[in-house]
Parts: structure tokens; sequence; C-alpha cells
């Protein structure tokens, strides 16, 4: 069994909920960008965790010369859908990368020339505990916007039968 990439499916089956919830709204409002909330939009925080994703597993750990998230190319759910699949595959290139060497220290480079010493563990904790910090944001901003969410924490282990 891989602990990490198992807890990771367990993410992306939680996130389809999101995104099927974030179906139901007006297309309208997936976009609009709330001053309550920085100017941010669910579309926005969605590209902000892919991004995450993307540049600290991608980029920064991997070397991976991905692109950031373009906002103006995402205007719908299914936009996001697919930016998401591009990135489940880093985050499972990742995670084949440092299988079994959890607590290897390694650098990471930013942009400015600054680097860290960390280990691949904080990585991937960092990048999905930073996911469901922003599940909770576009949850929140949905509410306010005057939609009902389903329940999105980590699908219930009850309905998961065989697979756990």
């Amino acid at each position: 069994m891989d602990g990490l990439k198992n807890q990771y499916d367990w993410i992306r089956r939680t996130r389809e909920v999101l995104f099927t919830y974030c179906e139901s709204l007006a297309p309208s409002d997936y976009v609009k960008e709330l001053e309550s909330f920085g100017g941010d939009s669910i579309r926005n925080l969605h590209a902000h965790v892919a991004d995450c994703y993307r540049t600290w597993l991608g980029i920064m750990t991997l070397g991976k010369p991905i692109p950031h998230v373009q906002l103006e190319s995402v205007q719908t759910v299914q936009d996001m859908r697919k930016i998401f699949k591009e990135t489940d595959e880093v985050v499972y290139d990742f995670l084949d990368e440092f299988k079994g060497k959890w607590d290897q220290a390694i650098h990471v480079d930013f942009s400015d020339d600054n680097s860290a010493k960390t280990t691949p563990l904080w990585l991937v904790t960092h990048t999905m505990t930073h996911e469901f910090h922003h599940k909770g944001q576009i949850v929140k901003i949905g509410r306010q916007l005057g939609y009902v969410p389903p329940d999105t924490d980590l699908l219930d282990p009850r309905s998961e039968g065989e697979n756990l």
C-alpha cells in the first residue's frame, strides 16, 4: 500500500464533490470576484491551489517547466478540471519520485535565488493542507453567494467500502 498516493486519491475524490458543487453554481458566480475575499473568486482560489501543487512539487522540486495557471484561460469548472488533471500528473510524479524517501533532506529553489532545505513529506503535507484551507474558503464564498454546499470534508470512510 502506498499511503500518500491513497491519501491523495481521497483528496481527489473530495475535490470531485467540490467540483460537482461548483458546476451547480451560475457560471458567472464561479468567476465572480468578491471584495469580502480580497477580490478572489472560486475560480481564482482553485487556480491558486493548482499552482501551489505545480510550483512546490513540480517546478521547485522536480525541476519541471510547468506554466502557471492563466486565469483568463479558465472560465468554467470544466476548464479547471483540465488544469487539475494536469496537476494530478505532477503530484503522482512527485509521489513516485520520492516514494520511501519522505524524510530525505532536499533543497527547493525559489525564483528569487533563495533556497530552503526541507523534506518531500513536508512539501506534500504543505500542498495537501493548503488545498483544504482554500476548499473551506471556496465553500464560504458559495454560501455568501446564496448556495448551500455539500459536506466537503474527506469522504466518509463508511462510503469507501473495499477501498480502505
